[in-house]
């Protein structure tokens, strides 16, 4: 089984799911829709959605809740990235201008706002009070996160353990969150639903861990993203981290100075500052110890849905396991 074949399986569904999410998008303030339009024109693969649809699948629930909750879980994500991108002052999405650098920072923002106000709105309308307070630990979570990360810009002193904080809060989380849902739609034991939860955690954190490697080996024109982003914007990730931990004293004094001197260094520095750490990288081998980690925590995530029978749509929840380590560079 591949990935293209679990998208196209789903696919009319996932189209419910797209329409639910306009309506999301619905105000009478017209700038909200036209926005809205701009955000999910941009595309994206609705990876959330089909989680929550798969774990409410594998715990055999089939109705309605599936592509509404997966549109409000979608909305969310979507909310976070108009706030990011403004935080990290990204000008480009997969390709296309990102909303902010169309219309300004403060429209954007409060439309953000809305988004994550109208999702919990629609989440209430649904009557279900454990739904209710997974999506809203969530939200807090994924704000956590990024506040945490933006105070440990710049920092060399940030450890393994807090890296992984930062990322299951910003990430791990919602996904964990689309996985509990349809482990509660199916009414599955509280075991099933732990297992699919911590599934949809482990597997969110390797998606975020195989991004912050794809920053240092990513080409712009097949990603949309600049290769060396994080360390021009000073985000201390996995591999950073490794390569503090095992460089020579006079290395880690070097990486420090360039982690310290991001946010002032001319273009030409950056590159160079990037040029010599991708030495580094290679020479301690980082990159395949970082990947390493991730093909490790992904066999724990596939690990925990052991409490299932086997079935296909087991078996799809794997394949979307791996898929985390298989994204085009």
């Amino acid at each position: 089984m591949f990935i293209s074949d679990i998208f196209k399986r789903y696919e009319p569904e996932l189209k419910l799911v797209e329409k639910e999410l306009y309506d999301v998008f619905r105000s009478d303030v017209a700038m909200i829709p036209v926005i809205g339009k701009h955000v999910l024109g941009s595309g994206g693969k609705r990876l959330r959605p089909l989680y929550l649809i798969l774990s409410a699948e594998l715990a055999g629930y089939k109705g309605s809740g599936r592509a509404i909750f997966g549109s409000i879980i979608e909305a969310i994500h979507s909310a976070s990235l108009l706030h990011d991108d403004i935080v990290d002052g990204a000008e480009v999405r997969r390709g296309k201008p990102t909303s902010h650098s169309v219309w300004g920072n403060q429209i954007v923002v409060l439309v953000g706002d809305f988004l994550y106000a109208n999702s919990l709105r629609l989440a209430v309308e649904q009557q279900n009070l454990a739904i209710m307070q997974i999506i809203s630990h969530a939200v807090m979570k994924m704000a956590e996160g990024e506040i945490l990360q933006l105070q440990k810009i710049g920092d060399p002193l940030v450890t393994e353990q807090e890296y992984l904080q930062i990322i299951s809060s910003k990430t791990g989380f919602l996904i964990s969150a689309a996985c509990k849902i349809g482990a509660i739609l199916g009414g599955v034991s509280q075991e099933k639903m732990d297992a699919l939860s911590m599934f949809g955690l482990k597997t969110g954190i390797v998606f975020q861990m195989f991004d912050d490697i794809l920053d240092y080996e990513a080409e712009e024109h097949r990603l949309g993203k600049i290769l060396g982003k994080d360390l021009h914007e000073g985000k201390i990730t996995l591999p950073l981290i490794y390569l503090l931990d095992c460089a020579l004293p006079h290395e880690k004094e070097e990486i420090t100075q360039i982690i310290k001197s991001t946010e002032d260094a001319s273009p030409q520095e950056t590159t160079r500052h990037l040029e010599d750490i991708l030495v580094l990288f290679k020479r301690y081998g980082v990159i395949e110890k970082t990947m390493q980690k991730a093909i490790d925590i992904v066999n724990e995530a596939k690990e925990e849905l052991s409490v299932f029978d086997d079935c296909p749509e087991k078996d799809a929840l794997m394949v979307m396991a791996d898929y985390a380590l298989k994204r085009k560079k």
